[in-house]
């Protein structure tokens, strides 16, 4: 099976990576976050997705595309959460890639941390699934939590404080 699994930055998928490659799957790695502010922390966790890539023999494609205006008004209006729709954005983007690049399936390494809405995962994974036609693979990596923040820290990979985008920069430091 070939598997694209969308990377959100290097700890999270120092873990994710090699559970995927336990189980006989393909992987190739795909950084798409056009969520993350500001351009240099975007710099910083595409180089830590290139440097776990590398570590653990798999490639990854880059989608270099950096557009904030277009990334804000995507995800601020409309129904739900920013989050649930940031997420669904990362993941019908990495979904569309799937099928363009000629793979099975699509996952993505969000789902290690215990921060993240997996639900909104899930959902955004199905939703995807159902439009682009290509098999979603859910799966609840936290207990690998623990091993990625492990891994990342042997291997110097660097590790950041929020989820990236400035929303969620500006409530770690407000406490909320």
């Amino acid at each position: 099976m070939k598997l694209l699994l969308h990377t959100c930055c290097g700890p999270c998928a120092s873990a994710a990576i090699p559970v995927w490659k336990g189980r006989g799957v393909e992987v190739t790695g795909f950084f798409f976050n056009p969520n993350i502010h500001p351009l240099l922390e975007w710099r910083r966790r595409a180089t830590g997705a290139r440097d776990v890539a590398q570590r653990t023999g798999v490639e990854v494609l880059e989608d270099p595309e950096y557009d904030p205006p277009a990334w804000f008004a995507s995800v601020i209006p409309g129904e739900g959460s920013r989050c649930r729709r940031c997420i669904g954005q990362r993941l019908m983007r990495t979904a569309q890639e799937a099928v363009a690049r000629g793979c099975s399936a699509f996952s993505t390494t969000l789902s290690i941390s215990p921060y993240q809405d997996h639900e909104a995962i899930r959902a955004g994974g199905e939703e995807a699934s159902r439009q682009y036609d290509v098999e979603f693979l859910y799966e609840d990596l936290r207990p690998h939590y623990g091993e990625s923040r492990r891994l990342s820290r042997e291997w110097g990979i660097y590790r950041q404080k929020y989820c990236g985008c400035l929303v969620s920069e500006w409530e770690r430091f407000r406490g909320a």
